[in-house]
């Protein structure tokens, strides 16, 4: 679902604890429509693309499934590289969405289902997708425990986080003679950090490399995207230059985890 990772003006840093609250229960929301979220935001979006097309090249799958997909967007880019597409989504409403934009793909199905509790037979997927689900993850372990469940043996996994040690963070942290927090960093506003809201978090990269190495999963490769996130430079540089650029820093800055958000490739141990 939908984000702006990095820490703004009003908004406090500190660890989050995990919350009774499902995701779903947010974006249920009748207000809520994440189709309108992505207005205004076409370079994210192309450089999610430019990733997954990076990390999917010359691959194929029988069954493709992205979990925590809103009304489908990535689901169409998934259809040039699997056979099945199915897109796992916990809100209801953002379902109904999804019925009318993915209309003309009769192919995709589309189910309600929980990141924590897979509805799919043991080994049965051949890749997952993941993508802007990790904020509302302070503790990813069970949701770990179910995708390499549910993950073929030669299957692999695209996965997102909302990255905390991005260059700008890094760079403030310095400055003031403090260390990046290794716990996942709560970024809701002031007002919003309640218990009855759904989890809103970055994480640090090099904790949730252990996470995933716990869970029973091999990094195979790793990107630095949406690295020129920035308003202000969106108004004056086009899109076409922007992305030229991202196109490079993808793979260049990956091990740096240099921008706001971090592309990982896994594989099952």
């Amino acid at each position: 679902m939908g984000y702006e990772p990095g820490i703004l003006p009003g908004m406090r840093t500190k660890t989050t604890k995990p919350t009774g609250k499902k995701i779903a229960d947010q974006y249920d929301n009748g207000n809520y429509n994440y189709l309108k979220y992505w207005d205004g935001r076409d370079y994210e979006h192309a450089a999610e693309e430019m990733a997954i097309k990076r990390l999917l090249k010359g691959k194929r799958f029988k069954h493709a499934v992205d979990i925590g997909g809103g009304y489908g967007r990535l689901c169409l880019l998934l259809e040039n590289y699997a056979d099945k597409v199915t897109l796992a989504e916990p809100s209801k409403t953002q379902l109904q969405i999804a019925k009318d934009f993915l209309k003309d793909h009769p192919d995709i199905d589309q189910k309600l289902m929980q990141a924590d509790d897979l509805q799919f037979k043991d080994g049965s997927v051949d890749l997952f997708t993941m993508i802007r689900v990790m904020h509302h993850l302070p503790d990813p372990m069970k949701e770990f425990g179910e995708l390499h469940r549910s993950l073929s043996k030669d299957g692999v996994i695209i996965l997102e986080l909302a990255n905390y040690a991005h260059f700008r963070n890094r760079v403030k942290h310095f400055i003031k003679g403090k260390k990046l927090p290794i716990e996942p960093v709560d970024i809701r506003s002031r007002e919003n950090q309640r218990e009855d809201e759904v989890a809103f978090v970055n994480h640090n990269p090099t904790t949730i490399l252990k996470q995933l190495d716990k869970a029973g999963f091999t990094v195979e490769k790793v990107l630095s995207v949406s690295n020129l996130r920035s308003p202000g430079l969106k108004k004056i540089v086009p899109k076409a230059v922007m992305l030229s650029v991202e196109k490079v820093m993808q793979p260049t800055l990956a091990r740096s985890y240099f921008g706001p958000s971090v592309f990982f490739l896994l594989k099952k141990k």
